[in-house]
Parts: structure tokens; C-alpha cells; sequence
């Protein structure tokens, strides 16, 4: 799936926001529904939901003139994942780098103790990059929802290995956008933005974006 907009903190983005999350609530659901209703004998494995960029669970409105003590949230991933409960995951993950965002996580976690949910505190492509299963046991959906442009190519190419999660990646379009020059010459990219965009794509093909 690609988004054309980014999130830049844990707040409202717009329709696309509640659209996002619409579908991958759905999914999410679909996907339990599907592996869990698969006889024992060939269902060896469990079930996990892994969010690499699980801000605090909540997903803050924007606020209105006269309204400034006033904050309302709407449900994000990881706590639209919890709601699967017809067909639950086995084990959710919810990893977020930011400390204050992080302490939220722990709150919601404690409010759900038979859920089999662990916060983790990390960067998101060093957590992925290390994570260890044993993937004959484990099946899961992993998504990828970053703030800007944080997701590296040789994550997605760990993950990949994996052949275990099925990955949902929200691409940032126009924070990539927002590095090419309007000259169109490759050459005028910022060498810090050179290399980002290498990070993202893997190798300099990126070149030819224009």
C-alpha cells in the first residue's frame, strides 16, 4: 500500500488517516479469521502483529479555535490490532523509539494483561534487523507505518528472508519528494539526501526517479 502523505507525530492526518486504519483493521481481522479457522494438523504455527512504529496507540484530532484544553484520540494500529478478538493474535509487538511515547505503550499493555503484548523501546530497523523467531512456528502480519522516511532497504530485505510476515509498508512519498531538487539533476541532491535515498532504495537507483 502507498500513502502519499507522512505522519509527521502521532495526530490526525486527515480522512486518509481513519481510511488507513479502516482497511487495515479489516485485513487484520480477514487474516486471524483465515489461519485460525485452518484444522490443527495444518495450522503448526501462531499468530503475531508486530508495529514498528507503534506511537502511543492512540491517534490524536486536531483541535478547534476555543477547544485548546480540550484532546480528543481515535484508536490507532496497535490498538485497532487489540480489538481482534474473535480470532486473536497469539502475541502483539509494538516497538516505539521515542521514551515519552513508549510509557503510553506500557500503559496500554497493563491494561490488556492476557493479550500477550510486549513493548519495546528501539529503533525501529534495529529491532527488525535483529528480531529472532522460530519461523516454523510463527506466521504474522508486520506494519510499517513510519514517521518520514526511517524504514531501510536492507530491513525490508531481513524481513523478506523471514517468509513469515506479511508486510504492510505505508511509503513516504512526499518526504522523498520533498529531497529531489527542482532542477531534476541527480547531481544537485544534498549529499545527506543522497545517501538517505540510497538507505530507502538500496543501491543509487533512485537516480532514475526523475
Amino acid at each position: 500500500m502507498t500513502i502519499s502523505d507522512e505522519k509527521q507525530s502521532p495526530e490526525f492526518g486527515g480522512t486518509w488517516t481513519l481510511e488507513k486504519l479502516d482497511i487495515l483493521e479489516s485485513y487484520l481481522n480477514a487474516y486471524t479469521t483465515a489461519l485460525k479457522n485452518q484444522p490443527s494438523k495444518t495450522r503448526p504455527f501462531k499468530l503475531m502483529y508486530i508495529d514498528a512504529f507503534a506511537g502511543t496507540g492512540l491517534i490524536e484530532l486536531p483541535q478547534h479555535d476555543g477547544e485548546a484544553d480540550k484532546r480528543d484520540f481515535i484508536r490507532g494500529s496497535a490498538e485497532r490490532a487489540i480489538r481482534i478478538t474473535d480470532k486473536p493474535f497469539d502475541k502483539l509487538i509494538f516497538v516505539e523509539k521515542d521514551p515519552v511515547r513508549f510509557e503510553e505503550l506500557k500503559s496500554l499493555r497493563d491494561s490488556h494483561p492476557d493479550r500477550g503484548i510486549q513493548v519495546i523501546n528501539s529503533e525501529a530497523n534495529h529491532f527488525l534487523r535483529n528480531l529472532t523467531e522460530d519461523w516454523g512456528r510463527w506466521r504474522g502480519v508486520l506494519f510499517l507505518d513510519p514517521f518520514s522516511t526511517e524504514v531501510e532497504w536492507s530491513t525490508i530485505e531481513k524481513i523478506a528472508n523471514f517468509k513469515a510476515l506479511d508486510t504492510w509498508i505505508l511509503f513516504p512519498v512526499s518526504a522523498i519528494a520533498r529531497m529531489l531538487p527542482k532542477s531534476r539533476m541527480p547531481e544537485d541532491v544534498e549529499p545527506k539526501w543522497a545517501a538517505r535515498l540510497t538507505r530507502i532504495y538500496g543501491n543509487e537507483n533512485w537516480r532514475n526517479l526523475y
